[in-house]
């Protein structure tokens, strides 16, 4: 049988930090990851450890303001927040010039894009559990294509997923 969708629990920053660093070792240019969550959950967290998997040892912020951060990893990382977008027209922002290249993108708040982004990516739920943000989170992994499948049985052997 075939799994749809992977899962983890996450205790803490560090642990989060750590699955961005197994998932950031094993990208290799070209994907599109979309980080859900609600503010503060630790989506952020979660890109600063893949461009840490990735060799990037600078700082990582949320681009809430600036829109995208470029990392220079190889290849690079383009992590985009669309927290701040509101529906506007992504061909406005050149997304396209990004998206399906060399490098990796990020986009968090994907769901602000509405129906604008590819669907063939690997989607990232990061989950309070029971609202509270002293607990653990629940991160669910959701592989939109057989690219994507292939990278969770690849995660898979690093990284304990519950069933």
């Amino acid at each position: 049988m075939i799994k749809v969708n992977f899962h983890c629990l996450i205790n803490d920053e560090g642990q989060m930090e750590e699955l961005g660093k197994s998932l950031g070792a094993l990208l290799r240019g070209g994907e599109l990851l979309y980080l859900k969550g609600e503010l503060g959950a630790g989506k952020t967290t979660l890109v600063r450890g893949i461009a840490r998997g990735m060799g990037y040892q600078g700082r990582v912020t949320s681009p809430t303001f600036t829109l995208m951060n470029i990392y220079a990893t190889v290849p690079p990382v383009y992590h985009f927040d669309f927290y701040r977008l509101g529906g506007q027209d992504l061909a406005d922002l050149g997304l396209e010039d990004y998206l399906g290249r060399e490098g990796i993108c990020i986009i968090e708040w994907p769901e602000m894009a509405g129906n604008q982004l590819p669907k063939e990516a690997l989607q990232v739920d990061i989950e309070l559990i029971n609202d509270d943000y002293e607990r653990e989170r629940r991160v669910v992994f959701m592989p939109r294509g057989e690219r994507y499948l292939g990278l969770m049985e690849e995660l898979e052997k690093l990284v304990h997923f519950s069933d």
